[in-house]
């Protein structure tokens, strides 16, 4: 069953209008859905606000608040374009600014876990699943919540739990085990549905653009990709290894893929639109589990972080094989000294095993083992924004010319009381 809130207008911020609009919610219609699901709509006045202008609206104060209580830490992901991340806990929800970096609002509830937190850009709309030991909300309803309003406004249900949302201006979507979920932001109505191979982890990714809708997510193959562009209503299979997908990443365009397998040593780059394999890269000779891939703005730099501790930036060769796209924003600088990475060795490729000629990374950071860390790249030139599930927030800065070992720029444990907004 699904029970969904409908919008009159899309929600979020409107730069050519009133920056604080109010929606109301359509009249109560039907959609029709597939066998795991019902439709309905509810009644609900909304406001919308970019939370830069309005961090801190009144509607807080039916909120339950432990300040002194970090809280365990359920989740933990970046706003669409890496300048925020949210954090999701056993008693709530936070949300941080990453350059400067500070904690820009919480939500905390009495006893009540938040084990996915998808942000809309800065938006005040976001959706959220329940989690950990006492969920605040079931773990198999999508809550788009308002927090201008201080409450969910609607809500998506489902048979079995949701393992991630995706948001974009347009669309939500919501991945289950074995099915991928695609509706209309404006009126909530479900447009595609997709069946995959067991994801657990609930990969998916959306392009960002306007122009065109990308969504990528696991085919029904074990190493299988399925890219689905909507623009012009083509689907695209790729096989991207031979072991199980384990994590990827979509430029914001649409145009590039970066794939891991399980395997953790290889990291392959495709052009969505034909599957073209564009550039292969190494992160280490042993097998490893990669928690994130990130492109950089210019999709010069490709950023991976793993169980291993280490973080590392590739520099990508994309100049050839995307038609149709300003190639010069893809090409590497040709005065970059770290083109050499490219492996020392590759005079004699051909003659020694493919390992030694791999592209290998040009810049590392190195992070205390044991923490689950994802990485993007910051809004400031060479550098990335890692976070751990432990808490730690590292700011650190690139060589884009020599590479080598990267320096450490600032560090915050945002789960510290004392680091609190």
């Amino acid at each position: 069953m699904a029970t969904v809130s409908a919008f009159s207008s899309p929600p979020w911020p409107n730069p050519n209008s009133n920056p604080n609009p109010t929606f109301v919610s359509q009249a109560d219609q039907s959609f029709p859905l597939d066998s795991d699901s019902e439709s309905s709509l509810s009644h609900h006045p909304i406001e919308f606000h970019d939370h830069d202008q309005n961090p801190n609206p009144s509607v807080q104060k039916p909120l339950q608040t432990t300040p002194s209580d970090p809280g365990t830490l359920l989740h933990l992901s970046f706003n669409q374009d890496h300048g925020c991340f949210a954090v999701g806990t056993d008693h709530g929800f936070r949300i941080f600014n990453c350059d400067p970096f500070r904690e820009i609002f919480r939500r905390e509830f009495a006893d009540g876990g938040i084990s996915a937190v998808e942000m809309l850009f800065r938006c005040n709309i976001l959706a959220l699943v329940g989690g950990g030991p006492h969920p605040q909300y079931p773990p198999n309803k999508v809550m788009i919540w308002d927090d201008h309003q201080g409450r969910c406004i609607g809500e998506l249900s489902f048979r079995s739990e949701v393992r991630s949302v995706r948001l974009r201006r347009d669309r939500i979507v919501v991945v289950l085990e074995q099915k991928v979920y695609v509706y209309n932001f404006a009126d909530l109505k479900l447009l595609h549905q997709i069946e995959t191979i067991a994801n657990p982890k609930g990969l998916c990714a959306v392009s960002q653009s306007a122009a065109s809708l990308v969504l990528v997510c696991p085919g029904l193959q074990k190493g299988q990709v399925r890219v689905e562009h909507y623009a012009s209503k083509r689907t695209k299979f790729i096989m991207a290894h031979d072991s199980r997908i384990a994590c990827f990443a979509l430029t914001p365009d649409g145009q590039l893929l970066a794939t891991a397998s399980s395997k953790g040593t290889l990291v392959r780059i495709f052009n969505t639109v034909d599957g073209t394999l564009l550039q292969e890269v190494r992160r280490g000779a042993d097998r490893a589990e990669i928690y994130s891939l990130a492109f950089s703005s210019t999709t010069q730099w490709l950023a991976v972080s793993s169980d291993k501790g280490t973080v590392h930036i590739f520099n990508l060769k994309l100049n050839n094989g995307l038609p149709g796209t300003d190639k010069s924003r893809y090409a590497p600088d040709s005065n970059l000294a770290v083109t050499q990475s490219s492996s020392s060795l590759s005079f004699i490729k051909g003659v020694l095993p493919k390992y030694f000629s791999s592209n290998w990374s040009v810049a590392q950071f190195r992070l205390p083992e044991g923490s689950h860390y994802i990485v993007a790249f910051g809004h400031q030139k060479n550098t990335v924004v890692i976070l751990g599930m432990d808490g730690s927030f590292y700011r650190c800065e690139f060589d884009s010319s020599n590479g080598g070992e990267m320096t450490q720029l600032e560090y915050h444990n945002f789960l510290k009381p004392e680091e609190a907004f």
